[in-house]
């Protein structure tokens, strides 16, 4: 079969679009999933709740494969788990409403994905915008490659964490069958890093394919919370409820999950203590403590930031950028 072409039966690929308030750019990102070369595929988008007129341009959009499910406001995690369970295609794409495929994204994935069947997921490259800005460069400094990405016991927890950031839901391409086994997407109300949740899992438990080549412009200025800089942001699912990811690491890799998790309760209490909540910032990094990450300079820092001295500094820091 041709894989451009439309298939009888269910689709190769579903695409799974979760929408809240989006109307601004919600048909841009349609167009760019209706316009890839490759056809075999449906697009589900579970409208989270919207309150403008985002869903009505779904409505008018002129493709039959699309699909607009409506559910009340749950958040990311819980709009992506319902396309999830309403896909019938072998595979997962995730567009956001607010960001775009470049042309050839859907064929590039599936060649590497169908190239090998151990594969449960396969990541590209995306442009920051505004500005179509490489990200690629800062993450070859951080230790990534084109290829699996190799995971052993003795692997820097850092890499492992850059690992994590790379793989961008919408540039992300997954098997329904991974997705479905790792519990998909965090839910329980959380607004950000539902799908670091995920990854994680994945990562240490099955073969993914990064490739260094953007494929999909993500839209920072559009995005509520990734490219939110004048608020405290949540906390990562993976530190708020870290069981969860424990309970499927395979033994051999326990100590680096907990080297991860350390690396990242020492930068979220950083910023923690940069908003004032520095005592938060101590009670995490004591949580999470593993002796190897006294060797990272993250944890100075973080030694350092987590205090009434380090909150003032963030304070006089506000101040002076005009941020409350």
């Amino acid at each position: 079969m041709n894989p451009k072409e439309m298939a009888d039966g269910p689709p190769l690929v579903s695409v799974i679009l979760p929408l809240f308030d989006k109307a601004r750019t919600v048909e841009a990102a349609l167009r760019s999933v209706t316009s890839q070369g490759f056809r075999d595929l449906e697009i589900i988008v579970v409208d989270d709740g919207s309150r403008d007129s985002g869903p009505a341009i779904v409505r008018a959009f002129p493709d039959p494969r699309i699909r607009l499910i409506h559910q009340e406001n749950a958040g990311p995690g819980a709009a992506r788990n319902r396309g999830i369970a309403e896909a019938r295609g072998r595979y997962l794409a995730f567009m956001d409403a607010d960001d775009e495929w470049m042309p050839g994204f859907l064929d590039r994935a599936l060649n590497i994905l169908e190239a090998d069947g151990s594969l449960a997921a396969v990541t590209l490259a995306w442009l920051d915008e505004p500005g179509s800005v490489p990200t690629v460069p800062g993450f070859r400094r951080r230790g990534l490659s084109d290829g699996i990405q190799p995971i052993a016991p003795a692997l820097d927890a850092a890499r492992l964490v850059a690992m994590v950031i790379f793989m961008w839901p919408v540039s992300t391409v997954v098997r329904t069958a991974a997705a479905r086994r790792f519990g998909g997407f965090y839910e329980h109300g959380a607004r950000y890093g539902e799908d670091g949740h995920l990854w994680i899992k994945v990562l240490l438990n099955e073969p993914v394919y990064f490739s260094l080549q953007p494929a999909a412009h993500f839209h920072r200025e559009a995005s509520a919370l990734s490219g939110n800089r004048r608020a405290l942001r949540p906390v990562e699912p993976f530190l708020t409820d870290p069981d969860d990811v424990r309970q499927v690491c395979p033994e051999a890799l326990r100590d680096l999950l907990e080297r991860f998790l350390c690396l990242r309760a020492l930068k979220t209490a950083c910023t923690m203590a940069y908003w004032g909540r520095w005592r938060d910032g101590v009670a995490l990094r004591r949580r999470f403590f593993h002796p190897v990450c006294r060797r990272s300079a993250l944890y100075w820092i973080s030694l350092a930031a987590a205090t009434p001295l380090g909150a003032l500094a963030g304070r006089l820091d506000r101040l002076r950028k005009g941020i409350r």
